[in-house]
């Protein structure tokens, strides 16, 4: 038995949005026809119409689930070295607590119209979540470790976890360029040519970043006090942070998050020395701690793939990318259709799942979400209504 249903706008994301079409879908959200307007007066059949666009599920390219029990812990816009220390001293708590706040974060993004998410981990708390969850995880374990005399043992323990996540999808990754030293990336980037592994990592977060790599300076180094770690071996490149880490990954699918404070000189950089990157943006997350947004212009003029993340509930006050949408709408004036994109399709690219997710095209089960738009298709609310 099929659903037609019908709305004020249709976006496929790959075509041209439909005015007053309708999609029909069978009781597993598989897309079987799509309806121009003048097709839908002929059906025969009953139509669900809806007032709102009609969008795919959305891709949550950046999460931290561990982290969903910091929920208003941390105050916001203390500039990243602060709040990574809050993170560190208060992250523990009881296991419960940690477990719940997992679930109510899985649910929400669920609610929220999240139909997959790729998942900062670094330990399994959050497997059996996972499995049972009605979205698709793919796990990014993080690897850290700044001592270069530590790669080994640090790398040998991160895969452990990893293979603890089987059967689900999980690769090791490095965390940062600043906790993660020259030898630990090489042993990341070797495992994952091995395996044809996705890459993630927090990318030029703040100025403190590019200072630290350019010269040794900044707040970097309050934070190297702040855990003991003696960073007598640490030579400066003389390079911004993306020009000294990137050339340690070779060529394998890479996703840099955050971005705040990357150049035109960067991007060219990175362009020019890697051929599989994508850029996730987490706009809340960074208004939230350092205050500040990437330059959206400059990453649209050099025509990068763009995805969209959430962050965590330590940085964020809710897990929506409908949210993260409207932010970038009201602060860059980024065109709906972009964010769309960013926020679907560009997002089932970078993890694999364009044949189920990412467009509304027969076939494919992307889910399907209804939201507000005004006429200029500006986003009116934040609130998802989940169809399929």
């Amino acid at each position: 038995m099929l659903k037609y249903l019908a709305a004020d706008w249709i976006f496929p994301v790959n075509n041209l949005p439909i005015k007053n079409g309708a999609i029909a879908v069978d009781h597993d959200g598989e897309i079987k026809e799509i309806f121009t307007a003048d097709e839908v007066e002929k059906l025969n059949v009953i139509v669900e119409k809806f007032i709102g666009a009609i969008v795919p599920g959305f891709i949550n390219t950046h999460c931290h689930l561990e982290l969903s029990h910091m929920l208003a812990q941390i105050p916001q816009r203390t500039g990243l070295v602060a709040f990574v220390q809050q993170i560190i001293s208060s992250r523990q708590a009881d296991a419960e607590k940690i477990d719940m706040a997992m679930r109510n974060a899985d649910k929400q993004m669920f609610e929220n119209g999240i139909v997959a998410v790729a998942d900062i981990s670094n330990q399994t708390a959050s497997k059996e979540i996972k499995q049972r969850s009605k979205i698709y995880y793919h796990t990014f374990v993080e690897a850290m470790g700044f001592n270069p005399q530590r790669a080994n043992v640090i790398m040998e323990y991160a895969t452990g976890i990893k293979n603890e996540f089987t059967p689900l999808a999980a690769s090791v990754v490095p965390h940062a360029p600043y906790s993660v030293s020259p030898q630990l990336f090489a042993l990341i980037n070797e495992a994952a040519e091995k395996e044809d592994a996705l890459i993630s990592i927090h990318n030029q977060e703040t100025t403190n970043e590019n200072v630290f790599f350019q010269d040794k300076s900044g707040g970097f180094l309050a934070l190297y006090k702040f855990l003991g770690l003696d960073i007598e071996f640490f030579k400066p490149t003389g390079k911004t942070s993306l020009q000294s880490w990137l050339p340690f990954i070779k060529k394998q699918k890479t996703l840099l998050v955050h971005n705040t404070v990357s150049s035109k000189a960067d991007i060219i950089f990175a362009k020019q020395s890697h051929q599989d990157l994508y850029w996730c943006l987490c706009p809340q997350a960074n208004l939230y701690i350092e205050n500040l947004l990437p330059d959206v212009d400059l990453l649209i003029d050099e025509e990068v793939k763009i995805t969209l993340g959430t962050d965590s509930l330590a940085s964020n006050k809710q897990l929506n990318i409908l949210s993260e949408m409207k932010t970038l709408q009201q602060h860059k004036n980024v065109s709906f259709e972009k964010l769309l994109q960013w926020a679907t399709i560009n997002g089932a690219e970078f993890l694999g799942l364009t044949s189920l997710f990412g467009s509304i095209e027969v076939g494919k089960k992307p889910g399907l979400n209804l939201i507000q738009l005004s006429e200029d298709f500006k986003i009116e609310s934040d609130q998802v209504i989940k169809l399929v």
